[in-house]
């Protein structure tokens, strides 16, 4: 099982929580954890956030390793599975926009691997396929970046 990071972690990190010139801690701890087979996400997430064109678009090219292919035979069964559940339960602009997106092949990475999604979207009883929507439906866990922090008992401390 590893953590399987949603590109809304890296975003949000870059700009509140964890900017790299503020907490450069917790980008020495993502690469360390992938060393260790702990974190990963999918190439869709990294070509989301190689569009930016930003101090993160340098961080994942740099860090390509980080992000895996999903062009595997497991990876399009939970596809077919999950675009279905999609297909019966939202509307078309719905379904398109989440078909669409690294989302998809992140939920179905997940559930074709037994890998946890860490995310920081909130499930939704909306028109729009959220991913803890599609984790609860998958049977993949989810959960948000702060959780997986502290499940794997990380400080970032000051050193002087």
């Amino acid at each position: 099982m590893a953590y399987l990071l949603d590109a809304n972690v890296f975003i949000d990190a870059k700009n509140r929580y964890y900017r790299f010139g503020v907490c450069p801690g917790f980008w020495d701890w993502l690469v360390y954890a992938h060393e260790k087979d702990l974190v990963l996400s999918v190439k869709q997430v990294r070509d989301e956030l190689m569009d930016r064109g930003d101090r993160l678009s340098l961080w994942c090219r740099t860090h390509r390793k980080l992000f895996v292919d999903t062009n595997d035979g497991k990876t399009f069964d939970s596809m077919k599975s999950l675009s279905a559940w999609v297909a019966q339960n939202y509307q078309p602009a719905a379904q398109a926009k989440f078909l669409g997106d690294a989302d998809f092949a992140l939920v179905a990475f997940a559930d074709a691997y037994s890998h946890t999604v860490v995310t920081n979207e909130v499930p939704s009883g909306g028109f729009e396929v959220k991913i803890p929507n599609a984790c609860k439906w998958m049977d993949v866990p989810v959960i948000s970046p702060f959780q997986m922090l502290t499940d794997q008992k990380v400080k970032l401390v000051l050193s002087k």
